[in-house]
């Protein structure tokens, strides 16, 4: 039977949380004009290493210089609401 977990659901159990990141940035033809860009993915709080990552492919790729970054984390699977249970239940 091929493995049914999905990719977010694992990383949820390694103790990711879904973050997201409200990146205002300068329009790179009217720098005086700000756009904002929203990036969601799974990360790890506090050093959030993807949200790095790609704040670091933005500043080294793209134009718009960065203005300000504002980010929201929420850990949706925690320890105390996980438990492998064995066997099957009925109920009639």
């Amino acid at each position: 039977m091929p493995n049914q977990v999905s990719h977010e659901f694992r990383k949820q159990l390694d103790g990711y949380g879904l973050t997201t990141a409200e990146i205002h940035y300068h329009m790179p033809d009217h720098p005086s004009l700000l756009q904002l860009y929203v990036w969601q993915e799974y990360d790890l709080a506090p050093h959030f290493p993807e949200l790095r990552g790609f704040l670091g492919f933005w500043t080294k790729n793209l134009e718009g210089a960065l203005h300000s970054v504002r980010v929201a984390h929420h850990q949706l699977i925690k320890p105390s609401e996980w438990k492998a249970v064995e066997g099957i239940f009925t109920l009639h």
